[in-house]
């Protein structure tokens, strides 16, 4: 259990290049960027391996520029009352039009036909007439009537099926998860398979979007590839490990899987015939990364300022309107009575609650309450400490 009192100048340190435009959002008034702080007040990074690396005692939010958060200690950070966020939606579109672009691409053959075409170098007159002759090899076919199965319907997954429509191909989605947001902007003219097997069965393309799990973890197997039909294009911009390489291997040698779309090639995948290895390209744009650092900047400085909870992986997403009274943001484990007790502790010092949320998610819980009295300096000290004392308390901090 800690006790976090926040300092007036608040400070930022950042593990990787973070876009210009992300850090403006730290005021100079109020915010210091130092890089060399061995306890800032919050961390920005993007692919910065974080699992070896001290966490100061002072450290309340780590914000990745991105989605995924292998890379950080999310269950030390939980214990110690860190707020993990992550940014989802900040680099979808980048993501979709890659996926577009690669669907579109493997059915036309346009890297193998390209690679074919360059290799002509020094062939001098007699390329055009080679590749009139040639281009029979990559005939490919239109994927417009075609059936995309789109697994995984969040920002990106719904971006994709979308557009699959106006591209006049007929899109099946499997999503058990799917969110009210999500849902309102799907098009209604997706369908919506039952189960996965159905999407499996039905799809001539398959582009997966969820987040690498113990359940998704090799998802794509000997079993799974039995269900499809011969010849599909299977596209994952998610992550390397929802596939079975080694089963995929075999199918791609046998035709049941006619084309294997990575964004995380290594020396396996390498090896294996009809595959398009791309260097993880996914995010890669100016504009997503534009976007990424801005997303994680704000919802870093929102939570420092205000306590306000938006994109966590590992505490509740928690809001209350900031009104500009005191404001207790307490980090807790997901056990009875918690509010009651910081509650009770608030009356008995007299104060008034002008407004209060508490949310919960597994484990663990967050409660923010407004106090509606004027509380000097000394008050604030021994309320922090009075509500730190609460057993199941992680961390306190009035704002």
């Amino acid at each position: 259990m800690n006790t976090i009192t926040l300092k007036k100048v608040k400070t930022i340190k950042t593990l990787n290049n973070i876009a210009e435009c992300g850090l403006k959002v730290f005021k100079k008034e109020q915010y210091s960027i130092d890089n060399d702080c061995s306890n800032p007040d919050a961390i920005l990074l993007r692919s910065f391996n974080m699992h070896s690396m001290e966490l100061g005692d002072q450290l309340k939010a780590i914000a990745r520029a991105g989605a995924g958060v292998n890379n950080i200690p999310v269950q030390k950070c939980t214990e110690r009352g860190i707020v993990v966020f992550n940014t989802p939606g900040a680099n979808a579109n980048a993501v979709k039009e890659l996926v577009l672009t690669s669907l579109i691409s493997s059915s036309r053959n346009l890297f193998a036909g390209v690679a074919w075409t360059k290799s002509l170098e020094g062939e001098g007159e007699q390329i055009p007439k080679l590749v009139e002759a040639g281009k029979k090899q990559f005939v490919g076919k239109e994927i417009k009537g075609k059936t995309l199965g789109v697994i995984g319907l969040g920002a990106i997954g719904a971006l994709v099926a979308n557009d699959a429509l106006d591209l006049d191909m007929d899109v099946i989605g499997f999503d058990p998860f799917i969110s009210v947001d999500t849902a309102w902007n799907l098009s209604r003219n997706v369908q919506r398979a039952m189960t996965i097997e159905q999407l499996f069965a039905e799809s001539d393309y398959i582009t997966v979007h969820v987040p690498l799990t113990n359940d998704t973890r090799g998802m794509f197997n000997e079993a799974t590839f039995s269900l499809m039909k011969p010849g599909v294009h299977i596209l994952n911009f998610s992550r390397g490990e929802l596939v079975n390489e080694e089963d995929m291997a075999v199918a791609l040698e046998n035709g049941k899987v006619g084309m294997y779309i990575t964004d995380f090639p290594n020396e396996t995948i390498l090896k294996m015939k009809n595959v398009i290895p791309l260097p993880h390209l996914g995010a890669s744009t100016k504009e997503s990364e534009d976007n990424c650092a801005i997303m994680a900047a704000r919802q870093v400085k929102e939570f420092l300022e205000t306590g306000n909870i938006k994109n966590s992986v590992n505490f509740p997403n928690v809001a209350l309107p900031y009104t500009g009274l005191r404001r207790v943001a307490a980090l807790h484990q997901n056990v009875p009575n918690m509010v009651g007790q910081i509650t009770t502790v608030l009356s008995n010092y007299n104060l008034n609650i002008a407004d209060m949320v508490n949310r919960s998610r597994n484990e663990y819980a967050y409660t923010l309450i407004d106090i509606d009295n004027q509380v000097n300096e000394e008050i604030i000290s021994s309320l922090e400490n009075k509500i730190n004392q609460i057993s199941g308390m992680i961390s306190v901090r009035i704002i």
